[in-house]
C-alpha cells in the first residue's frame, strides 16, 4: 500500500507541473487554442503511458526520466499506428514542457535532446490554378442569380468578400473569422492580421478586396454599418462574426458549383495564394512574411510546386541550357 500511495502522490505532482505549464502557455506565451490543446493532450498521454509502463520502480518523476524512457514511448506511439507528423507533434509538446521545467529549475536538462524522430514525407500542398481560383471567386454571385432574394444577396456578397480576402491575403481561416472592421485601412490599402501566437502582421489589400468589403458593409443596416465591430458578420443585422465552420460549409457549396472537388479545404486557398506568388517570381522571404511563417523552411515547400518555373529559370540562367 505504501508503494501505491507513493506512486499516486508522485503522479499528482507530475500533473501539477503539467497544469502549471499549460497555464504558462495561455497566460505568458499566449499560445493558440490549438497549441494548448495539442500539448495538453500530448502530456496527458505521456503520463498515462509512463504510469502504466512503470517507468521507474515505485513511481516516477519528470526529473527521473531518461532518454530510454522516451525511446520506449516513441515505439509505443509507432505501434499505435500514429503518423510521423502526429508523433513529432507530441514530442514537440514534451520538448517545450522540458524547456519550461529547466527554466523553473525542476530539471537540469532535457532527456529529449538528440532523440531520433521519424521523418515526415514532404508532401506538396494542393492548390488551385488561377483559372480555377477565378471560377471559385465568381461562384457566390452566380449562385445568387439562380435564386435571388434579399437574404441570399447579403450572403453572396459576404461570401465573395470572404473568398477574395482569404485568397488575396493568404489568410488562415481562423485569422479571417476574427478580423474586425478597424483592422482594415483602405486609405493605405492594408489590413492588420493577428496570427498564430498573437503575432501581428500588416498585409497589403488588393483592389478586389477593397471593393468586396465596401460592398459587404453597404449591405448592413445603418446602425450595423456605423457601429458594427466584425469585418465578416454572419447576418446583415447581427454583429456576430461568421464561424470557421460556416466558411467551410459555404466553400464546399461554391467548389461544387465551380466544378471543383468539394473536399478542398479553406487552407488550400492559402496554398494557392503562396503558390501563385512564388510562380510569378515573388521573393521567398516576402512570401514568408505575408504568410506569417516563423521559419523560412515552412515556406520553402512552395519552391517545389512548379516544374515549369524551374525549367524556365534554368533555361534563362544556365549558360549551356
Amino acid at each position: 500500500m505504501g508503494a501505491d500511495y507513493q506512486r499516486s502522490v508522485i503522479s499528482s505532482d507530475n500533473q501539477v507541473l503539467v497544469d502549471n505549464f499549460v497555464n504558462a502557455l495561455a497566460n505568458e506565451r499566449r499560445a493558440s487554442v490549438n497549441t494548448i490543446r495539442n500539448y495538453t493532450q500530448a502530456l496527458n498521454e505521456t503520463i498515462r503511458f509512463l504510469d502504466s509502463e512503470g517507468a521507474v520502480d515505485n513511481g516516477w518523476q519528470w526529473a527521473s526520466l531518461k532518454r530510454d524512457h522516451f525511446r520506449l514511448y516513441l515505439r509505443h506511439l509507432s505501434r499505435r499506428g500514429l503518423s510521423a507528423s502526429a508523433i513529432r507533434l507530441r514530442i514537440s509538446g514534451l520538448r517545450s514542457f522540458y524547456r519550461f521545467l529547466i527554466r523553473r529549475s525542476v530539471v537540469e536538462d532535457s532527456p529529449l535532446d538528440d532523440l531520433h524522430l521519424p521523418r515526415i514525407s514532404r508532401k506538396l500542398p494542393g492548390f488551385l490554378t488561377m483559372d480555377q481560383m477565378l471560377a471559385l471567386l465568381r461562384a457566390p454571385l452566380e449562385l445568387y442569380q439562380k435564386a435571388p432574394s434579399a437574404k441570399h444577396h447579403f450572403k453572396a456578397v459576404r461570401d465573395t468578400a470572404i473568398l477574395e480576402t482569404i485568397y488575396s491575403c493568404g489568410l488562415r481561416i481562423s485569422e479571417l473569422c476574427q478580423m474586425k472592421k478597424a483592422d482594415f485601412d483602405f486609405s493605405g490599402m492594408s489590413v492588420r492580421v493577428l496570427g498564430k501566437g498573437n503575432r501581428e502582421r500588416i498585409l497589403p489589400v488588393s483592389e478586389p478586396v477593397s471593393i468586396a468589403m465596401e460592398s459587404l458593409w453597404s449591405q448592413q443596416l445603418p446602425w450595423m454599418r456605423n457601429n458594427g465591430v466584425w469585418a465578416f458578420p454572419v447576418y446583415a443585422h447581427v454583429d456576430k462574426p461568421v464561424s470557421p465552420r460556416v466558411v467551410q460549409l459555404r466553400l464546399k457549396h461554391f467548389l461544387a458549383h465551380a466544378g471543383l472537388d468539394p473536399a478542398i479545404s479553406p487552407h488550400k486557398l492559402r496554398h494557392s495564394f503562396a503558390t501563385h506568388l512564388v510562380n510569378n517570381g515573388a521573393d521567398l522571404r516576402a512570401v514568408q512574411e505575408l504568410l506569417g511563417h516563423v521559419n523560412l523552411m515552412t515556406t520553402q515547400i512552395y519552391t517545389h510546386i512548379s516544374p515549369e518555373r524551374l525549367l524556365n529559370a534554368y533555361r534563362q540562367a544556365h549558360p549551356r541550357a
